[in-house]
């Protein structure tokens, strides 16, 4: 009978299987540790001010003392509230409006500028007022907008109709206006992204389909539409979430009057917060836009994942 020798010093081999879940533990934890602290600060930026903000809302809170609860009081109080009417049409043209008129127009000067010599000069003077802030861009049409403002002048020296209409203080026309403002300013982007997507997209079916005929609209909607997707996908999105907070523009040109007629939910809450220091009100206001915009984003993202769409892209949008 043999016996097994067993030399001091000498290490057991470990099998290859333990190895690599070994290696692969191991890994996984500085992959975890390495995501820890972006975690972490989008937790301390966004998370723990949102819990906040839903407690104060079930509070009455004028930023000094100690926060009393309310209970339901401050969301009874909104849902009452004449102005959330108001509050809520303005917002939904302004989600309508940043949808038709920044998207639209952007994919359509990218594809009237795609691919043809000097492309680059004529989109130039749609992307340089995307430089420009929110407020210096309030500024700029505040006074083109305003009574007797530029506008005005330009009609009444040209006798065009509309040389003597308030812009900004007639509802809801100061809301569009305002909507046309905003489109001025962040069209470029729009229209960056979408020249990105035409770049990114493969020669071969677009070949393909010339041979075969397709042109214009056709090769627009059965080629050109379905590869876009995915992009088109990010620009409606973030659309949709520039749509439900807008605030700076409205409030630098109408500080969201006449008599809360230009209003959105972003301006309700920081009115409510902020100028009249009810922070528990403003924080429900709060906590209603962050509801709409999460209940908004889940449908639409539902809406891009179903796999009916992409069974319609396969098809060439039959």
């Amino acid at each position: 009978m043999s016996q097994q020798v067993l030399v001091r010093g000498t290490r057991t081999p470990i099998p290859p299987g333990r190895r690599r879940g070994r290696r692969m533990r191991t890994s996984g934890l500085w992959a975890h540790g390495m995501v820890a602290p972006s975690v972490l600060l989008v937790a301390v930026l966004l998370y723990l001010p949102f819990l906040w903000s839903l407690y104060l809302s079930f509070t009455n809170y004028d930023g000094s003392g100690s926060p009393k609860l309310a209970g339901l009081a401050n969301y009874s109080q909104l849902l009452s509230d004449p102005v959330l009417a108001t509050t809520l049409r303005n917002t939904g043209l302004w989600v309508v409006g940043t949808l038709v008129l920044p998207v639209g127009l952007g994919l359509l000067i990218a594809l009237l500028t795609y691919n043809i010599k000097g492309g680059q000069w004529l989109r130039l003077p749609f992307l340089l007022p995307y430089a420009l802030s929110g407020t210096a861009t309030a500024v700029v049409w505040g006074f083109v907008l305003q009574d007797h403002g530029v506008l005005n002048s330009l009609l009444a020296t040209l006798h065009l109709p509309g040389g003597s209409v308030s812009f900004l203080q007639q509802a809801p026309l100061n809301t569009i206006v305002m909507i046309f403002a905003q489109t001025w300013q962040s069209i470029g982007v729009n229209l960056l992204l979408f020249v990105i997507g035409l770049q990114s997209i493969p020669r071969e079916p677009i070949e393909a389909a010339r041979i075969d005929g397709a042109r214009g609209w056709k090769m627009f909607s059965k080629i050109i539409w379905p590869l876009l997707r995915p992009l088109t996908a990010v620009v409606v999105g973030l659309a949709l979430v520039a749509g439900l907070k807008t605030f700076d523009l409205v409030w630098i040109m109408t500080e969201g009057g006449p008599g809360r007629s230009s209003e959105t939910l972003a301006v309700t809450m920081y009115r409510d917060a902020f100028v009249a220091d009810n922070y528990g009100y403003g924080a429900a206001v709060a906590v209603l836009l962050t509801a709409m915009g999460l209940v908004v984003s889940l449908l639409y993202l539902r809406r891009q994942a179903n796999p009916r769409n992409d069974v319609q892209l396969a098809g060439g949008g039959r």
